[in-house]
């Protein structure tokens, strides 16, 4: 991670649960630059725009759902770093979101210190080279 402030965008459909994600990452000094985007629509477009370090991704909103969004921005981006925020529920649905491309998944309610840390985590991980990813589709 270079010294420049990472880009992370928020994409809840729950106006609350996006501000709990900012208020988290500001108050644990993650990022000063935050995108939100308020469905999987929204997200696609916004990634697109600001072409943000790291992104959370509620599985369940109206319109795309998260799914579908990490499936739009892995074919804009397959070096993306998405980690998708999910219900107990959705547990079958964060698996396929995983052999999908997704980095890591955070599962609501969630613990408010174990979210910086899964977001530092990911923040950190090396890009996958194109060999790995070409390895990984292959294998799916």
């Amino acid at each position: 991670m270079s010294s420049k402030s990472p880009i992370i965008m928020v994409v809840d459909d729950a106006r609350f649960m996006r501000q709990v994600l900012i208020d988290i990452i500001k108050t644990n000094g993650l990022s000063r630059e935050i995108v939100e985007a308020q469905d999987g629509i929204d997200a696609v477009k916004k990634f697109q725009k600001y072409k943000p370090d790291l992104v959370t991704m509620d599985v369940t909103m109206p319109g795309a759902d998260g799914v579908q969004a990490l499936r739009a921005i892995l074919k804009i981006n397959p070096r993306a770093k998405v980690i998708m925020i999910t219900s107990v529920e959705e547990k079958h649905t964060v698996q396929d979101a995983m052999k999908l491309g997704a980095r890591d998944y955070v599962v609501k309610p969630f613990d408010r210190s174990s979210v910086p840390m899964i977001i530092n985590k990911v923040l950190r991980q090396r890009p996958s080279s194109w060999s790995e990813i070409n390895e990984k589709y292959a294998a799916s």
